[in-house]
This record gives C-alpha cells, structure tokens and sequence, in this order.
C-alpha cells in the first residue's frame, strides 16, 4: 500500500502532537527553526542562481 501526502502529514501532525503532550516543545522549537534556516538557504541559493 501506498502512503499518500495526506497519509505522510497525518504522521507529522500525530508526531508534533506527541511532543506537545510530552512537554517537549524546546525540541519541536529546534526542529522548526532548523527547517526554516533549510527553506531559507534553499531560497537564498535559487536566488543566486537567477541573478
């Protein structure tokens, strides 16, 4: 069986609620702010690329 996107987020959605529960937010917090610095890099270097 194939997992779908709403199959993938679902997992991600259940994930970040566990951590929540689990008072690990200092966590959640780190992996949200890697995940950023990661689309903004990706955004930094399509820009480069452009120009």
């Amino acid at each position: 069986m194939n997992e779908g996107p709403d199959q993938y987020f679902e997992q991600q959605d259940m994930a970040i609620k566990l951590m929540l529960l689990e008072n690990k937010s200092d966590e959640l917090t780190d992996i949200l702010v890697e995940a950023l610095q990661d689309a903004l890099k990706l955004l930094e270097e399509e820009l480069t690329t452009v120009h």
